[in-house]
């Protein structure tokens, strides 16, 4: 990832309005900012949510709250708690996400 042409700025994710995505079951909640080519998200997943595609998009995800499951096509299964990060590159490895309990997440990509 390079990250070139970006001020400082500070981000109130209260203030940055809101868009819905609908999971297979469940929706998500994103607050979005756009720097260039990066894009940060602040995510919430109600509880019930599972993803409704595989992914393929790289990320850098913390989970900041609740437990948040993530299957990767290989099978491979992963759980996040609060404090704790994933990180996979474009096109690397599918994976989609889920949540029984619901989630809160700060992901870059």
């Amino acid at each position: 990832m390079q990250m070139t042409d970006i001020p400082f700025g500070t981000t109130d994710w209260s203030m940055v309005e809101t868009t819905e995505h609908k999971g297979e079951t469940g929706s998500a909640t994103w607050r979005t900012r756009q720097f260039g080519a990066v894009r940060v998200r602040m995510v919430e997943y109600t509880p019930g949510y599972l993803a409704d595609h595989w992914c393929v998009k790289g990320h850098i995800l913390l989970c900041l709250e609740g437990e948040l499951t993530t299957e990767l096509a290989d099978g491979r299964v992963f759980v996040l708690k609060p404090g704790m990060s994933y990180q996979v590159a474009d096109n690397a490895e599918p994976h989609r996400s889920s949540t029984k309990v619901g989630a809160r997440l700060f992901i870059v990509d």
